[in-house]
């Protein structure tokens, strides 16, 4: 009673709902995993993709696409963003462009047929871009919302919970994809896959729409603000901690660049089967759940530095074993390993992105953190696919296991805790 008594009344609220809106947060994290896993970019949507196109460019592209147009626009929202009392009306909007997406690709896989491989190729791409941008509209005012309705000691663990469920919804829905695309004739296969998704995306809007967001009428909103470029200019120039939180973000993107060519390098390497490759794929999974949770938590208490710096370690051991490995066992620890490296990165990163200010000025550190990354997702794949086919898959893994122990080292070494470290100008 007495802690209560010294929250403002903005935060005695959020307290209040605190019960209710974790709850309806992970109902909305659940359903969304559900659907990414009847549409994931990491297997149906390139498994679509490569049903129209033999080009392995094209089809790489399809993740990529989906991060860069997360991570790009999320800067360019700051400043509209910063300006909001209340977020969740402009989450509501902007994440209807995330998922109407999804039945897009429904119907061309339905038109299939009729419109032709090019058109519906080139449909697909587009739908891909739309969504990709739409996710990257929502994500600064979503992260924002969330950050806001989420009290600062908890909010670790509820970020690593909301992962933890979608991942674990992910892998079971996967499954079910799976048996789908072998049961059904192509391309009805896909359309049901894609009409699936669209149904559990709904179900995931409308468990968002009830999340309670008091407003803000505490915060001060600067009536002539300068462009979002000023306001992000001059926390690049203030902050020199965020700037090489920054450095070790951008470059987690070259340190993991072998990760992608696991799975590819034990099937050539070791004549992986497919069972084996579904093991080591739910192994994956697993773990990304359990330190979803764990990490977020342990983060809360004692710092998310410490967690990102546990993710490098864990980046570093990944690689060594996958340039040294000498059997298919030795890939169950390097598919763990990567699995805390992945949370580290996004879901931690993310976490401790919004520990370094203040509601203020909150949404433009979210953009500088995935702006800034964007160029990196999509330069690193490909300087590691032009390492792997000119030398081999071995250099590969040896770079990005030297670029992680740099990482780590100015997570370790350089980067403080935010919520312990004061910026001075």
């Amino acid at each position: 009673i007495i802690t209560m008594l010294l929250f403002t009344t903005l935060e005695k609220k959020i307290r209040e709902d605190l019960r209710f809106n974790v709850t309806v947060g992970l109902f909305d994290g659940g359903f969304f995993g559900l659907a990414l896993g009847f549409a994931s970019f990491g297997t149906i949507l390139p498994l679509f993709v490569a049903s129209l196109t033999d080009s392995a460019t094209l089809i790489g592209l399809v993740p990529a696409i989906h991060s860069a147009g997360w991570l790009f626009p999320q800067l360019f929202t700051a400043n509209h963003t910063s300006r909001l009392r209340r977020y969740k009306r402009t989450v509501m909007l902007m994440t209807i462009h995330e998922r109407v997406p999804f039945l897009g690709f429904a119907i061309v896989a339905l038109l299939i047929p009729t419109i032709g491989v090019k058109t519906s190729l080139i449909l697909a791409f587009l739908l891909l871009t739309w969504q990709g941008l739409g996710g990257g509209f929502t994500a600064n005012p979503w992260t924002s919302m969330i950050s806001k309705i989420i009290p600062p000691e908890t909010r670790g663990t509820f970020f690593g919970m909301q992962a933890g469920v979608a991942n674990l919804f992910i892998s079971g829905a996967a499954v079910g994809a799976g048996y789908l695309l072998d049961w059904l004739d192509s391309p009805i296969d896909y359309a049901v896959c894609f009409f699936i998704a669209s149904f559990f995306f709904t179900v995931s809007w409308f468990a968002l729409a009830m999340t309670r967001e008091p407003e803000d009428t505490e915060k001060i909103i600067e009536e002539n603000q300068a462009p979002f470029w000023e306001g992000a200019k001059r926390i690049l120039q203030r902050d020199k901690n965020f700037r090489w939180f920054l450095s070790a973000r951008f470059l987690s993107q070259f340190a993991t660049m072998g990760f992608s060519f696991y799975i590819v390098y034990a099937l050539r390497r070791f004549q992986m089967d497919a069972i084996t490759a579904g093991y080591l794929t739910a192994t994956l999974t697993i773990a990304q759940t359990i330190a979803n949770v764990g990490m977020g938590w342990i983060g809360d208490r004692i710092g998310h530095r410490t967690m990102l710096v546990i993710g490098a370690a864990a980046a570093v051991l990944s690689s060594l074993l996958a340039w040294f490995a000498t059997s298919i066992a030795w890939f169950y620890p390097i598919f763990i390993l990567s699995g805390l490296t992945n949370v580290s990165i996004w879901t931690i990163g993310m976490t401790m992105t919004v520990d370094f200010s203040e509601e203020k000025d909150r949404p433009f550190y979210i953009g500088l953190a995935q702006t800034l990354t964007a160029p990196a997702t999509i330069i690193a794949p490909l300087l590691g696919g032009w390492i792997a086919d000119t030398m081999g898959f071995t250099p590969t893994f040896a770079l990005s296991a030297i670029l992680s122990v740099v990482m780590m080292g100015i997570l370790l070494f350089i980067v403080k805790d935010p919520r312990k470290h004061v910026v001075t100008t």
